[in-house]
């Protein structure tokens, strides 16, 4: 069956010249990320995925990212030793043994836009099929710029497409190779114990939390009452819309009550289907962290100790204009993981979140 072009993509820049370049949004999160590491030594990456001919068009898939286990950059020379191909070699039998090498990434300070003889000398060694991709990235600023290797030389392209789709086997290599680079996996399945580990700790915060807000609560409850029986008064013919009056009171009053009180327990989600929480794409972690296991037991841990044991990364405090949209592309790339971040954080309407609220992430 002939490949489609992707329906869900987003534009960057000027896409009018072939070939074509479509960068899955896994590879395009990945290698933003390496360039966060890159700000010292330059890093390189092998691309890989398809070049193919496709309604009269050239086309480039990049459908996977590969890092270079040691580049050097010396001026306008690129050492790439032997041991670095082999590593690349394996890593692609490994994660992508259906996909073909079809380019090469350069993240790196000082140089200007990359096209130097150095770089030539790679990709004509290595990466020298026709219409094969180079792109450079600074590793301290935002500005990239995408190459095509045509006529025996990397010509600038005027843009590239981001798509959108299932790909477990990046999402397979970025888990496996986090600690390596200090990357936090886009999406994790929780077993039940890790579920129950962190709701303890939400159930906490949120007890905290509450009790710093009661007072805005109060107000914000106040007004709605008042709102309401201005609603009842209004309607007071009405028998039907009465009816909804009365039940809209009784829950505020429930609301307003609710800050009072103290959390459930810990397995309050005792009763849910474990299956609704697995990640969208199947992805399985093989090992879970030292600290589920150690609720694997059957007891969770006291939720002080447990607060302690978790770092900042496990949470992101809401600043100022952001929403679980904003949150969800600023820590993940996309905006897919915000159903998740509800979950985890007992969030029934995904918009009432506010300044200086600590979130914790799945």
């Amino acid at each position: 069956m002939e490949k489609q072009f992707p329906k869900n993509v987003r534009q960057i820049g000027n896409v009018s010249d072939e070939p074509k370049i479509y960068v899955e949004d896994y590879v395009d999160t990945y290698l933003s990320q390496l360039r966060e590491k890159a700000a010292e030594t330059a890093i390189g990456a092998a691309l890989v995925g398809e070049i193919q001919s496709l309604e009269d068009q050239n086309v480039v898939y990049i459908s996977g990212a590969i890092q270079m286990k040691e580049l050097e950059v010396k001026g306008t020379e690129i050492n790439i030793e032997e041991e670095t191909w082999k590593q690349l070699e394996e890593d692609k039998k490994e994660y992508f043994p259906s996909k073909e090498l079809v380019g090469w990434c350069l993240i790196e300070t000082g140089h200007p836009m990359g096209l130097n003889s150095g770089v030539k000398k790679v990709h004509e060694a290595s990466f020298s099929t026709e219409n094969s991709i180079f792109i450079w990235k600074d590793a301290l600023e935002t500005d990239e710029i995408y190459y095509a290797y045509k006529y025996h030389e990397l010509m600038q392209m005027g843009g590239h497409y981001i798509y959108y789709e299932k790909n477990p086997s990046m999402q397979n290599y970025m888990i496996n190779t986090r600690k390596k680079i200090g990357v936090t996996p886009s999406e994790v399945v929780e077993d039940r114990a890790a579920k129950d580990f962190r709701s303890a700790v939400r159930e906490k915060m949120e007890y905290k939390e509450q009790k710093g807000s009661s007072k805005f609560t109060y107000a914000t409850s106040v007004l709605l009452v008042v709102v309401v029986l201005a609603i009842g008064i209004s309607t007071v013919n009405n028998f039907d819309k009465m009816e909804a009056v009365q039940t809209s009171l009784e829950s505020l009053s429930q609301s307003v009550n609710k800050p009072e009180s103290k959390t459930g327990t810990v397995n309050e989600n005792e009763g849910e289907d474990p299956d609704k929480d697995a990640a969208a794409d199947d992805t399985k972690v093989e090992d879970t962290d030292a600290k589920d296991k150690e609720v694997s037991g059957g007891t969770v841990p006291e939720t002080s100790t447990i607060q302690e044991q978790l770092g900042d990364e496990d949470y992101y405090v809401v600043q100022k204009g952001d929403t679980l949209d904003s949150i969800s592309v600023k820590l993940y790339g996309n905006t897919s993981h915000v159903e998740a971040i509800c979950k985890m954080n007992g969030l029934s309407d995904g918009n009432l979140i506010f300044i200086g609220q600590k979130l914790l992430l799945p």
